[in-house]
């Protein structure tokens, strides 16, 4: 296969999978991770992709855009769902649940409207409204509203994390690279992210697997502080073995 083809090839899979990975690539190919690493660095000086650690994304996603919700919406949908169900699994009646602002968590908290005795805290206008009409208790923790996610930062939000106590957390994130920790865009957003974990006895990342090997502009935490990832049967090999080995359980869905 001539070099173009392959990269035309590589562009058709990222296109239909929405990420494509040295490892992946280079067995796929029958090449080795040198052409494939430079096959994804001449596409991407040429605005084709967009390269990240392992792998490369579509040149429209990238892991230090701070996307809004709507656009976040259109991305995963089925992953999403799936991974909102099986959070909704990990809950009983009479917990504190904490949300984060984001699209895999909006979907957790419409899975969770059917619960009677919840105390449901977080800092993001959509998710309270929401549950609104739900049963749950809800809690928001006032702030600086950031226009494009919907989500309130700032030392408000800080200060009012802070007093709480919580049993659960729901994480989502922008990025997760398993050595480099969680990480999202704004930096405001991860200082509040941050007193989240802290308040929390049990902090659960719930992304899909587009997220791993990507890491954003802001670090909120280390691997090390959390408890459980779900995510979908898309997450690489590597990743789901290192998140074993540091004794954090993973959710398939």
């Amino acid at each position: 296969m001539l070099n173009e083809e392959r990269r035309r090839a590589i562009l058709e899979i990222l296109n239909r999978d929405g990420r494509v990975l040295v490892t992946n690539m280079a067995r796929y190919f029958g090449t080795s991770h040198v052409t494939i690493r430079k096959d994804l660095d001449i596409l991407h000086v040429h605005g084709l992709v967009h390269r990240t650690h392992g792998g490369a994304l579509p040149a429209r996603e990238r892991a230090l855009e701070d996307a809004s919700l709507s656009e976040k919406e259109k991305l995963h949908r089925s992953e999403k769902l799936h991974i909102a169900a099986a959070a909704a699994r990990l809950v009983k009646e009479d917990q504190v649940v904490i949300l984060d602002s984001g699209t895999t968590t909006t979907a957790i908290a419409r899975a969770l409207r059917n619960f009677r005795n919840l105390t449901i805290v977080t800092n993001a206008v959509n998710i309270a409204t929401e549950l609104s009409g739900a049963n749950a208790e809800v809690i928001l923790t006032g702030g600086t509203l950031r226009k494009n996610s919907f989500s309130l930062v700032g030392p408000i939000a800080e200060e009012t994390l802070g007093r709480l106590n919580a049993d659960i957390l729901f994480l989502g994130v922008d990025g997760f690279d398993v050595k480099y920790g969680l990480s999202t865009p704004n930096l405001q957003e991860a200082k509040v992210n941050r007193v989240m974990v802290e308040v929390a006895k049990r902090t659960v990342v719930v992304c899909d697997s587009s997220k791993f090997g990507r890491r954003s502009l802001s670090r909120i935490v280390l691997p090390s502080a959390l408890q459980e990832v779900i995510t979908d049967r898309g997450i690489p090999m590597s990743d789901l073995r290192a998140l074993k080995k540091a004794g954090i359980e993973v959710i398939l869905v």
